[in-house]
């Protein structure tokens, strides 16, 4: 959804712009650009608006997706969800051209707009592309790419557009598994980062942050208007490029969930190991790096809720197995001054996530079952070390 392109500054104030010549050939159309696995930030696919005329020989590809690494402090500001991003206007052939490097196939919609409905929507366009109102803040789930196109688009119709209900109850999270079942690690790092807000029941209207889904919803919309007769938005549906590679969203193997597995048996293993010959050293090192690595996800986690402006990531259910005091108390693991704090700690930890277990399926959020094997070996840690350092504690009583 996100393209890296140079960015194309178009001169002039807002109030001043001065449109190119239109003729009675102008057309406006919409641009869906397929989902590609090569990137992350183009997986769920990208929209543009295609401004042509015919007679005057123009063609202009108006794109909301384009953010400059280069800028100061971008990938903290993107952390913290407080990444800019601009209306760049170029050369279309230029903006196609990316797309056919990768063999990504390029869908057009045209619109079915009278001659004053696409000057209006260009003009539009021309005064939201100027330096001063270019730039917008970005979110993922509300205002991206796809959500840009829509608006703009419905605020420069004669009317009003009329979709058809897709009679499906979906979820925020619902929608993005759909493009994740070929990238299982990028789905369960989602599915970690994300929270209950992403599990509401969500409009028509909110699906279209998707650019296929707003595609999808462009094909059976209709512009309703006192004046004139109900007619499709779309005139003319066609591929403005054949992709060359076709990307396949059936379900790849579960790597977290066998990972998950192997990791669950290690830990087991290592327990068993140690309770039996009463060894507490290969235990301890062992949750050192357990506890230390899912600290270090759980500051991850700790921030984007309380510190970030990214959609749906506050109310985190995974902070009650993943979470900064677990990095903390890691490196107490070895001090014997430090035992009968660890001792509870883990008793602390040991109850904590047996409730979560229990409660797994009364949880307002969806828990990946990638999950399970992972908690399940901190309870297990949790539980090996509480029975050895009981026993530990007694014995220097």
């Amino acid at each position: 959804m996100f393209i890296v392109i140079l960015l194309a500054i178009m001169p002039g104030k807002a109030d001043e712009v001065a449109l190119p010549a239109v003729s009675d050939s102008l057309q406006i159309s919409v641009l869906t650009c397929h989902p590609w696995q090569g990137e992350v930030y183009a997986v769920f696919g990208h929209t543009a608006i295609r401004v042509k005329d015919l007679k005057y020989g123009y063609d202009i590809a108006f794109n909301y997706g384009v953010f400059d690494f280069s800028s100061p402090n971008f990938m903290s500001r993107f952390v913290k969800g407080e990444t800019d991003y601009v209306l760049s206007a170029y050369g279309y052939h230029f903006f196609l051209y990316e797309y056919q490097v990768r063999g990504v196939t390029v869908e057009e919609q045209v619109l079915n707009l009278t001659d004053a409905e696409k000057k209006k929507l260009y003009e539009a366009l021309c005064v939201n592309a100027q330096p001063e109102n270019r730039t917008y803040r970005y979110s993922f789930f509300f205002d991206n790419c796809a959500t840009r196109v829509r608006d703009i688009i419905e605020k420069n119709v004669d009317g009003k557009i009329e979709y058809k209900p897709t009679g499906k109850n979906q979820t925020l999270r619902d929608l993005l598994h759909e493009f994740l079942k070929s990238s299982p690690w990028l789905r369960f790092g989602i599915d970690l980062v994300i929270g209950s807000g992403a599990d509401r029941e969500i409009t028509d209207n909110e699906k279209m942050f998707l650019p296929c889904y707003l595609m999808y919803a462009y094909s059976d919309a209709k512009i309703l208007s006192d004046t004139v007769a109900e007619k499709p938005l779309v005139a003319e549906s066609r591929n403005a490029l054949e992709g060359s590679r076709f990307e396949d969203l059936t379900t790849a193997t579960d790597y977290p969930l066998i990972c998950g597995c192997l990791l669950f048996i290690i830990t087991g293993l290592i327990a068993y190991f140690s309770v039996m010959k009463k060894k507490q050293i290969p235990l301890k090192v062992f949750s050192f790096i357990l506890f230390a690595a899912a600290g270090a996800a759980g500051c991850v986690i700790f921030f984007l809720m309380f510190f970030s402006e990214h959609p749906c990531v506050d109310a985190n259910w995974n902070l009650v197995w993943l979470n900064p005091l677990q990095l903390i108390f890691a490196f107490f693991f070895f001090f014997k001054f430090s035992s009968k704090a660890v001792y509870y700690y883990h008793f602390i930890n040991f109850v904590a996530l047996s409730l979560f277990l229990l409660a797994w399926f009364l949880i307002p959020q969806y828990l990946e079952i990638a999950f399970l094997p992972c908690i399940l070996s901190l309870w297990l840690c949790s539980g090996a070390n509480i029975w050895l350092n009981n026993k530990y504690l007694h014995r220097n009583k």
